[in-house]
């Protein structure tokens, strides 16, 4: 078992999370298991990125096998590295590009989770820039030996974020990107709270219309839903001059670009991905990742997932040799297998620990119990390929609820209750319906 501690924050969000079928944003270290070798090809990504490098991933695997999980596990680790990192989950509603500002909308969203070490549940935007400008004030007051209260310290501070900028006003938007940055902190300093608020605005993408811009902020550019990753782009760069090792991009719940019905739409998701995998993989981006996940169905499907897209096909394909049953862990896809019996069994040791912290009682199932649950779980028929953590988790903290409730029933008994049952994720259930309507969704009489 765990040996750490676990507080009661971590260990409420841990079991409310896993018994609504959801992966928690704290705790995970208590109850991971397996996943070495992935979570090893990810820690190697991070040192490329903070070397000045990029990386692009896919994660593939069914329902509930783990996906978000490990992207949160990563997202962890990567903040106690000190690297910013953000997160979304794709919907109808945010997508890559859409003619109804769907790319806007995840970029939104990721600004919106902006998070680091010390601002681990989001909204970190604000605190990042104010480290970084704390930091040149130092630098300028050392230099000039000017009073941090004077014009003058204003205007050369103004000057040092030019001249640390100058790399990023180089980059495609860069300029006005380094202007809205001098604008806050001139907002910050004088007490201008409009200027300051209009300069978060901008770079939250929250504005509109590039004549608002130009009347509040002077520039001529704002973030929309063509620009969006460039703008990551250039945070990348600058939260590296802030002191950060890099910026870490999560999106999640790829699966619902493949949903996309319309050809022409879902083709223009894919060719985002696309200038994503380029820019990372030719060395055009820098101090950033970009991590996606989805079902294998998102990505290998031909008619209608990733691999329909010629040029995604030829650089995501597999080669020979991992087609003869070999794993290569540097490739871009990195496809989750299902859990080995005894990590499922160390995985419900970690639950019996964390369940029993969390409501001060000491657990009575021991290795006879867990074996007997473990038997349940795979012995039914194709569990091998159908049965999920998800599920495990969610029938297993429910099973140790009841007994936590109801003493007075053993673990015999509800074990080998006719009416229990461990379930199993074969398909998830939006997903028979979109199969359904995607078989004859660009069928034409």
């Amino acid at each position: 078992m765990s040996s750490a501690k676990i507080s009661r924050r971590e260990s409420s969000a841990v079991l409310n999370s896993l018994t609504a079928g959801v992966v928690p944003r704290i705790g995970l270290r208590h109850i991971a298991v397996g996943r070495e070798k992935e979570v090893n090809a990810f820690l190697n990504d991070l040192e490329t990125i903070e070397n000045e490098g990029a990386s692009f991933r896919l994660v593939a695997g069914q329902y509930g096998s783990g996906k978000s999980f490990l992207l949160q596990m990563i997202r962890t680790n990567a903040m106690e590295k000190n690297f910013v990192v953000v997160d979304a989950d794709l919907s109808p509603e945010r997508r890559l590009t859409g003619t109804k500002g769907q790319g806007l909308a995840t970029y939104q969203e990721l600004m919106q989770n902006m998070s680091t070490l010390t601002r681990p549940e989001g909204g970190a935007l604000e605190a990042v820039l104010q480290k970084w400008i704390t930091g040149l004030q130092g630098t300028v007051a050392k230099e000039t030996g000017l009073q941090p209260n004077t014009p003058e310290f204003v205007d050369a501070v103004s000057k040092k974020i030019a001249s640390v900028l100058t790399e990023v006003s180089e980059m495609t938007y860069g300029f006005a990107f380094a202007t809205v940055v001098d604008a806050y902190w001139r907002g910050m300093k004088t007490g201008d709270d409009n200027l300051k608020q209009s300069a978060l605005r901008w770079l939250r993408g929250e504005y509109s219309t590039k004549t608002e811009a130009k009347q509040n902020l002077s520039v001529d550019r704002i973030i929309d839903d063509q620009s969006w990753y460039e703008f990551l782009k250039l945070f990348a760069l600058f939260v590296f001059k802030a002191g950060y090792k890099g910026l870490l991009v999560f999106l999640d719940e790829g699966v619902n670009l493949y949903k996309i019905s319309h050809k022409q739409a879902r083709d223009s998701n894919y060719e985002k991905i696309l200038t994503i995998f380029n820019d990372t993989m030719q060395g055009k981006a820098q101090y950033i990742g970009v991590f996606l996940s989805g079902t294998e169905q998102f990505i290998y499907d031909e008619r209608r997932g990733l691999f329909n897209y010629g040029a995604l096909r030829s650089r995501l394909s597999d080669n020979r040799f991992v087609g003869q049953g070999f794993v290569d862990y540097t490739g871009p896809i990195i496809k989750l297998a299902q859990l080995s019996p005894d990590e499922i069994y160390l995985m419900m040791e970690r639950l019996c620990e964390v369940h029993s912290a969390h409501y001060s009682y000491t657990c009575s199932l021991g290795s006879q119990e867990l074996t007997a649950f473990l038997g349940t779980v795979v012995g039914r028929l194709g569990a091998e390929n159908l049965l999920t953590p998800r599920e495990i988790t969610k029938d297993f903290l429910t099973l140790m609820n009841i007994l936590q409730q109801q003493p007075d029933i053993s673990f015999d008994t509800l074990i080998t209750d006719q009416g229990y049952s461990v379930k199993s994720a074969e398909q998830d259930p939006e997903q028979i319906t979109d199969e359904s309507e995607a078989l004859f969704a660009e069928f034409e009489i």
